[in-house]
C-alpha cells in the first residue's frame, strides 16, 4: 500500500470526511530536507469533516496529526493540512480567482 493510500485509509476511518483529497507534492520539493527518491515525503491535504465543527485550526491540525502519526514512521516528512467543517468557506475557490 503506498503512502498516500494508507493516509486517505486513516483520515476516512477516523474523521469520516465529506471530502478529501491526498495530494503528493514531494516532487515540488525535490533536493529539500527530507526529499527522497520515489516521493511521498511531502503532502497537502484538503479535508472536509464535522469531527472539525466548533474546533480552532490550531485543534483541526493537531487531530488529522495525531490521526496521521503513524506516516511520519513510514517516511512522511511535511505534511499541509487545509481543514475545514461543512458549510465554511473554501479557501481553495478565492485562489481559482
Amino acid at each position: 500500500m503506498t503512502l498516500a493510500a494508507w493516509i486517505k485509509e486513516e483520515l476516512q476511518e477516523r474523521l469520516q470526511p465529506a471530502e478529501l483529497a491526498v495530494t503528493d507534492e514531494s516532487e515540488q520539493h525535490h533536493g529539500h530536507a527530507g526529499w527522497r527518491e520515489g516521493g511521498e515525503t511531502h503532502f497537502r491535504i484538503h479535508i472536509v469533516s464535522e469531527a472539525f465543527t466548533g474546533k480552532s485550526r490550531v485543534e483541526r491540525h493537531r487531530l488529522v496529526n495525531e490521526t496521521l502519526k503513524g506516516a511520519f514512521a513510514k517516511g512522511l516528512h511535511a505534511l499541509a493540512i487545509e481543514a475545514r467543517a461543512p458549510g465554511e468557506p473554501d479557501p481553495r475557490a478565492s485562489r481559482r480567482t
